[in-house]
């Protein structure tokens, strides 16, 4: 009866003791897990902080070791594309928004920031390359275009992109005066502003007085200021216009 009573009394010990390691690793592996997190959320905290403050490389090392942590941290890898476009860095930003848009397909965001760091390298490289790039800019934003019908930014893209290609590579008045008419849809301002900037693109500063005068009257914002000021003071030297326009804005 003791020999048994002993063996029952060891039993229970190891069981306890099993019990005991369980619990303490239980709670090992949670204390690591919720300073994993805290360390992550801090490193992703640290790099919006020196991004919002344009401290560019100390955000991104925040956001590189953020992304060690969770590589599905998707925000932090957009933050990393944001500067390195900053930084100038194309292809790495060009990296960045595509591994995004690939992940996300149906995101215009993404689709448009690519199409912009594709546009930005294409205008630093020498011509040959960026008739290689003009393609595939064009497709990311109008796919963008297509996947968000609200987005403003792509639109404006859109608008310079088919000013300022030559017609023989697709550039077009008509394809840009087409998105120009959808921002005037989607804010008067920025229509009225896209629709100057055309006009002042071909020289006709008449009709771009009339289109940035709508836009100031309705935005009366620095943008809109900056825009009519200058086609007074520099297209239409019109000098006295200019000084009472900036008259009216600093009262």
């Amino acid at each position: 009866m003791e020999l048994i009573l002993s063996k029952n009394i060891k039993i229970i010990k190891a069981l306890f003791f099993v019990f005991i390691n369980l619990t303490t690793m239980r709670k090992i592996i949670f204390f690591f897990l919720v300073t994993f997190q805290l360390f992550s959320q801090s490193n992703f905290e640290l790099g919006k902080q020196y991004f919002a403050e344009k401290k560019w490389e100390l955000a991104q090392n925040n956001f590189e070791k953020a992304i060690v942590q969770n590589p599905n941290n998707y925000q932090a890898i957009e933050y990393l594309g944001d500067i390195f476009g900053h930084l100038k860095n194309w292809d790495s930003a060009i990296a960045k928004y595509k591994s995004l848009r690939e992940k996300f397909p149906q995101n215009a965001n993404y689709w448009y920031k690519y199409g912009g760091a594709l546009g930005m390298k294409a205008k630093e490289s020498s011509k040959w390359k960026a008739l290689g790039l003009i393609g595939d800019v064009e497709d990311a934003f109008l796919k963008a275009a297509e996947l968000d019908k609200k987005h403003i930014d792509t639109r404006w893209a859109l608008v310079m992109l088919y000013i300022e290609l030559p017609g023989i590579i697709g550039g077009s008045e008509k394809k840009a005066q087409k998105y120009a008419s959808e921002l005037l849809n989607l804010s008067k301002v920025d229509g009225y502003l896209a629709k100057g900037y055309i006009d002042v693109y071909f020289k006709r500063y008449q009709s771009a007085e009339k289109n940035y005068s709508l836009a100031h009257k309705i935005g009366n914002s620095k943008t809109t200021f900056e825009k009519l000021y200058d086609l007074y003071l520099n297209k239409l030297k019109y000098t006295d216009k200019a000084k009472q326009l900036k008259k009216e804005f600093n009262l």
